[in-house]
């Protein structure tokens, strides 16, 4: 038997807002500018990580000329250029579920990689800020997924047991951090298709964001 939800934990990019296509885009760009073609399927499989294993997987991939870290603020340059001129868009479906969980008291976070500041700011432009109980980032913890951590630390910030909560998320890294948090895990792949991990791991595997109102409907009442 499935217990009784008490939050619905939310990834940001490709979750909620329509990013990781752009993200992806431009990170081949930025890397191009500094003299590396970056297989698009090792950038995707990067998503969610922590900075500090992206920079060690292109290093050893790449070279040690691979500099992660200047080809990233080149990206982020460009997503900031992209965003100031043309806003961000969230997912379908997304404020029709936060509006379902508000409506009834459903605890709700932003569980991002995302930097703390950045996310808060995405999350103010698409004003969306007073649907979430709190944003955590991965900078806000020790490791970033693929563990745990981050996870862990929003259930307790929300005052919640992982057990308690479901978690969004649709990316191989991010399955894998809130499932070894202990969440019940919604897959909802967007680049990608769910891989074999992340349909054992996931408790349940959507093909939109519209679907989750039904599964939480059941869960409360």
């Amino acid at each position: 038997m499935i217990e009784m939800v008490k939050a619905v934990l939310f990834d940001m990019d490709g979750v909620l807002i329509d990013t990781e296509r752009l993200n992806l885009k431009l990170m081949i760009e930025a890397s191009k500018e500094f003299g590396f073609d970056v297989d698009p399927a090792d950038i995707l499989s990067l998503r969610s990580t922590a900075p500090e294993e992206c920079a060690a997987f292109y290093r050893l991939k790449y070279g040690d000329n691979f500099d992660f870290y200047e080809i990233r603020e080149a990206r982020r340059k460009t997503l900031r250029e992209y965003i100031e001129k043309n806003g961000l868009c969230l997912k379908t479906g997304v404020k029709e579920t936060l509006d379902f969980l508000k409506e009834n008291n459903v605890k709700t976070a932003v569980v991002t990689s995302t930097q703390y500041d950045r996310a808060a700011n995405y999350i103010k432009m698409l004003k969306i800020e007073n649907m979430f109980d709190v944003i955590v980032s991965t900078s806000l913890v020790e490791r970033g997924k693929p563990y745990p951590d981050v996870y862990q630390y929003a259930a307790e910030k929300i005052g919640e047991k992982p057990e308690d909560c479901i978690a969004v998320e649709d990316s191989p890294n991010g399955v894998r951090s809130a499932y070894d948090a202990g969440c019940r895990v919604v897959v909802i792949p967007d680049l990608t298709e769910a891989d074999e991990d992340m349909l054992q791991m996931g408790t349940w595997i959507l093909d939109s964001m519209e679907e989750l109102i039904d599964i939480v409907d059941k869960l409360i009442n």
